[in-house]
């Protein structure tokens, strides 16, 4: 996978993050544990991305 394809959904993923985090403030109690698990998943994808990155960019 290019640098370039990389660097946007590592974008796409921090947009998504910060989305999920702005629902979770809005949302009522019983959804917030739904979107907090969705958000520890998104949030762990948008990290390996970001490992996948650096590490094209170290070499």
């Amino acid at each position: 996978m290019s640098i370039r394809l990389i660097a946007k959904e590592l974008y796409h993923l921090q947009k998504e993050v910060e989305k999920i985090e702005k629902q979770i403030e809005d949302a009522s109690y019983e959804k917030r544990e739904e979107m907090k698990d969705q958000l520890r998943k998104t949030k762990a994808e948008r990290d390996r991305i970001r490992r996948m990155l650096n590490g094209s960019l170290e070499k």
